[in-house]
């Protein structure tokens, strides 16, 4: 008989593609991974990895048992939201993974709806960024993952993740009240302004950059911060200009200016959860709570 937490390792081997990988991701030893990947191939009585250099790659055996794996996991995973589902109360803990926007902007009003809807749902959320937070939901770490997603920058889709779109979040150029910047009417207006970005090499930084350069200027990239609200209290002190999504400013527009710009580019949020787990009644009262949230502080497009 096969066993599954060893066809899922096999799995994550042939995702990330080192056992090195697959231990840091799922908290083990190579040599542990090495060790359990052995014991599968006695119960396969195949061959399932090949040394190449210094790694190993997939046998067409273990490419096999993949695809297989692939179906067992989530199929297991329909199963446990069934069995949740017959309770039909969603209870027990829910492990979230977040990023700082969501975090600030949604998640205090949607633990308030949670805690009068359903007390007995314990929610644990880690503040975490994109690529760990999936990272996380494929180790089992976590069991929800809230993404983001920039204006032309489509991220890969997963067919591990069941994705669910929480709301369109529109970006703006913010600018301070007051000072030299302060009377602009687009970005082409702010050559030679002092810009917060968040860093290099994110999609939200990369995106930021990019417009900027659309619009024929080249910004003058003085902080590069993944804080949202210190990009807002920079503005709002007179020191920076930035590009900000909605739910960052809900609330602070008037002790900053806001601009629309041309094209109105949003950057799209959701929910991710393993396949076959979004029937479970824990996620499905956090997404619920999560969109009402998402109506009630910043009137977005909530799908």
């Amino acid at each position: 008989m096969l066993d599954v937490h060893r066809l899922r390792l096999l799995r994550e081997l042939d995702r990330r593609g080192t056992l090195a990988a697959v231990a840091a991701a799922l908290s083990y030893s190579p040599s542990a991974v090495s060790q359990q990947l052995s014991q599968l191939e006695a119960e396969a009585g195949a061959p399932l990895l090949e040394k190449r250099g210094r790694g190993v790659v997939l046998t067409p055996a273990a490419r096999l048992l993949v695809g297989h794996a692939d179906v067992v996991l989530a199929q297991l995973e329909r199963a446990e939201a069934d069995l949740a589902a017959l309770a039909g109360e969603a209870v027990g803990v829910l492990r979230v993974a977040s990023f700082q926007t969501v975090l600030f902007a949604l998640v205090p009003d949607a633990l308030t709806l949670l805690a009068a809807r359903h007390p007995g749902l314990r929610v644990v959320i880690d503040h975490r960024e994109a690529a760990p937070a999936f990272s996380a939901l494929a180790a089992r770490d976590v069991d929800l993952v809230l993404g983001e997603e920039y204006p032309n920058r489509p991220h890969p889709r997963s067919p591990d993740v069941d994705e669910e779109d929480l709301v369109l979040d529109e970006f703006r150029l913010a600018v301070p009240l007051s000072g030299p910047w302060s009377a602009v009417s687009g970005i082409e207006e702010l050559a030679g302004a002092s810009w917060v970005l968040e860093p290099a090499g994110t999609d939200s930084g990369d995106w930021a950059l990019a417009r900027c350069r659309q619009a024929g200027s080249e910004p003058d990239v003085r902080i590069r911060t993944p804080d949202a609200l210190l990009h807002v209290h920079l503005v709002e002190t007179g020191h920076a200009v930035a590009l900000l999504p909605d739910l960052v400013l809900a609330g602070r527009r008037r002790s900053l200016r806001v601009i629309d710009l041309p094209e109105h580019p949003t950057r799209r949020l959701y929910t991710g959860v393993r396949r076959g787990a979004g029937g479970r009644p824990a996620v499905r009262a956090f997404r619920s709570a999560l969109r009402d949230a998402a109506r009630r502080v910043s009137g977005g497009a909530v799908r």
